[in-house]
């Protein structure tokens, strides 16, 4: 079964028949279309159709950093980490986890890179499944989670199993099946693939994983804040995610990570491998030994960044108002008319939609394929048109549904059939 829920509302605002490109009634129909004015640069001309990789700044984030610094920091000083700093992984982390991964409280925490993360759960998920050899991830997923898997295993002596897919999709639950065994013991996936646009099915997949005996290790980083989320429903274990695309967190804002409450109890809580003082039952006891956390704050290791996660939390109070089934309903109708103008105006130029048609398995991005589109990106960069590329032929368009006009998507189709079109 897909991993979408019945209550989710229809991919295209109610009053725009389904299927129309016409921008302007779109914008007029569209009920999220005011929170755009919320974005810096909104006003400009320049179309920007990246946020997948980096969202736009809120307006009020600006004033927010400058208070910060005058009355926070330069007014409290170190009495902040008492006041609230210390405690804003996890209350930032509980926000998350309501607003966006269907998350109960105490099983979410914000920190580190996506990286750093992603490494901490991969170290405890396989430290948790003892005797077991393998780790299982498909041959396209982002190339950190390749990285960091290929590098564990040979840490450990273990294997990475790969799952060989398609670019244009992403891993299904036959292939899946096909590679689990006695001796897997984690099995690591993205939820919506990086260059196809893939949603994977959440909640098949990690029934899988766990009827062999495994872990699961979720990546979420394309569709936090994009595509709604239910790993608690799903039974998933752990999740890691980045905060600087649909939640607009800025450039390196700290990632979060998910661990289910089951695996943070017990004499069997799973361990994370960086033993930082932060993560320390007694942080400011300074003793010489080191004992972990209780809860989610076991997975913490360095001193929290606090700055980093000022602009997050201006953002997760835009979603907690809008909330995430309006914007998935928008980010649909989004890239509904990409892969419309796409068929009806690009098709001729050679151009293929290489992200899923069917709505339940397409996330907040489209890819567009063409052996050009390299040059065009480079072009269309400097015309003021921000689309990426990602090989091979792949021009990406990240469509963040509460800064992303419909006009926008108008705009940025047409200068991408300008630049394919042949010289006259």
């Amino acid at each position: 079964m897909p991993d979408t829920d019945p209550a989710d509302p229809p991919t295209t605002p109610s009053t725009t028949p389904a299927g129309s490109t016409d921008a302007a009634a779109l914008d007029a129909a569209d009920p999220l279309a005011a929170h755009r004015d919320l974005f810096v640069g909104s006003e400009q001309p320049l179309v920007y159709l990246d946020g997948n990789s980096l969202g736009r700044p809120l307006r009020v984030t600006g004033p927010r950093l400058a208070a910060f610094v005058d009355d926070q920091w330069g007014g409290r000083l170190i009495r902040g980490w008492d006041e609230q700093w210390m405690e804003l992984p996890t209350l930032l982390g509980d926000r998350i986890g309501a607003t966006c991964l269907g998350a109960a409280p105490g099983q979410t925490v914000v920190g580190d890179s996506t990286t750093v993360l992603l490494y901490k759960a991969m170290r405890a998920a396989v430290a948790a499944r003892p005797g077991r050899h393998e780790i299982v991830m498909d041959t396209d997923n982002f190339p950190t989670d390749r990285y960091l898997a290929a590098g564990v295993a040979e840490e450990l002596g273990l294997r990475v199993r790969w799952v060989d897919v398609d670019p244009a999709a992403g891993v299904t639950a036959d292939q899946l099946a096909g590679v689990l065994g006695p001796d897997t013991a984690l099995v690591a996936l993205s939820h919506v693939a990086y260059r196809s646009s893939w949603v994977a099915d959440g909640p098949a997949l990690t029934a899988l994983a766990h009827d062999a005996g495994a872990l699961v290790l979720w990546d979420l980083s394309h569709s936090v804040g994009s595509v709604p989320l239910a790993l608690d429903a799903w039974g998933a274990d752990l999740a890691v995610g980045c905060t600087y695309k649909y939640l607009n967190g800025g450039p390196g804002s700290p990632a979060f990570a998910y661990v289910a409450a089951r695996h943070l109890e017990g004499p069997d809580a799973l361990t994370q491998p960086v033993r930082g003082w932060i993560g320390h039952a007694e942080p400011f006891r300074m003793g010489p030994d080191w004992a972990p956390a209780a809860g989610i704050r076991r997975m913490l290791s360095g001193t929290p960044p606090v700055v980093g996660m000022l602009a997050l939390a201006d953002m997760l109070d835009l979603l907690e108002a809008v909330g995430m089934p309006a914007v998935r309903a928008k980010s649909l109708a989004l890239t509904r008319m990409v892969v419309d103008l796409a068929d009806d105006e690009l098709a001729e130029h050679g151009v293929e939609v290489v992200s899923p048609r069917a709505a339940e398995r397409r996330g907040g991005h489209v890819t567009l394929r063409h052996p050009a589109m390299q040059e065009v990106t480079r072009r269309l960069w400097a015309r003021d048109v921000v689309p990426d590329y990602r090989d091979p032929g792949g021009l990406r368009l990240g469509l963040s549904p509460l800064s992303t006009s419909f006009a926008e998507v108008r705009a940025g189709m047409d200068a991408i059939a300008e630049e394919l079109a042949p010289p006259r």
